[in-house]
């Protein structure tokens, strides 16, 4: 193993911003751990960082058990020698639709994958984090994380939860020398902004004019705002949460 190499684990790496986050870290050299749940995804998005010349593994795991997030952190320290740089980005917006409508399994699934997805995974990451002395963490929030919409209420407040779950992690880490923050993305050119928008291309038209910017952001962008944050370029800033939003909550 290149000693030299960054470690970096991403969960929910198989699509969308997890995705784009892996290949950028693997054309900066890092050796990237990618996770998901899908075994045929991972092993090619495996095969395609190791064919930039990264170091490059494929480990499945559900963010929501326990048991699997504690053996994946320790087959990175394993396989890898140790753990730099942890991305949290596994994540659902369950189902969509009025808070009157709601059920407790849509909650439960909901807030299982976002919350308990990012407590267990900061919680095995920082535990390695701690004892080596030095870490980078980047939770994956949302705008939602920050302001309401409506027909979206149980994964506004799983969002709000992450960024909570930020800032405490990031209190408890500060002086150990382990910085733990947070990314927060608009509308992204994704499939779950299809979804968000209910696939009705009206709907995501208005959403993006409400955007200063006009656009969707590209999960690319939202990478490179991830990349900084884990890098040493950032390495006075912990606690925070970073809008990747076209001016949206600058309204």
């Amino acid at each position: 193993m290149n000693t030299s190499k960054t470690v970096v684990l991403i969960t929910g790496a198989l699509t969308g911003i997890g995705r784009a986050t892996a290949l950028a870290f693997a054309r900066e050299g890092a050796a990237v751990a990618v996770s998901g749940r899908r075994d045929e995804a991972g092993h090619a998005l495996a095969a395609e960082l190791r064919a930039l010349g990264a170091r490059a593994e494929y480990l499945r795991a559900d963010v929501r058990v326990e048991a699997d997030v504690r053996a994946l952190v320790e087959q990175v320290v394993e396989r890898f020698g140790r753990l730099d740089v942890a991305v949290n980005n596994a994540g659902t917006e369950g189902q969509l639709g009025l808070l009157t409508e709601q059920s407790e399994d849509n909650y439960r699934a909901t807030f299982d994958t976002n919350v308990l997805g990012t407590l267990l995974s900061l919680k095995h990451e920082m535990r390695v984090m701690l004892k080596q002395g030095h870490g980078a963490i980047v939770n994956l929030s949302s705008i939602a994380g920050q302001v309401g919409f409506p027909g979206a209420s149980i994964y506004v407040g799983s969002k709000h939860a992450v960024e909570g779950l930020t800032k405490s992690a990031a209190l408890e880490g500060a002086a150990a020398g382990v910085r733990v923050n947070a990314v927060a993305p608009g509308p992204v050119q994704t499939e779950m902004l299809d979804r968000f928008t209910g696939g009705n291309e009206d709907a995501k038209s208005g959403f993006l004019a409400s955007l200063p910017a006009r656009r969707a952001g590209s999960p690319e962008e939202i990478a490179q705002t991830i990349l900084f944050l884990a890098s040493d370029k950032a390495r006075f800033l912990t606690g925070q949460c970073v809008n990747v939003d076209g001016g949206f909550t600058a309204q």
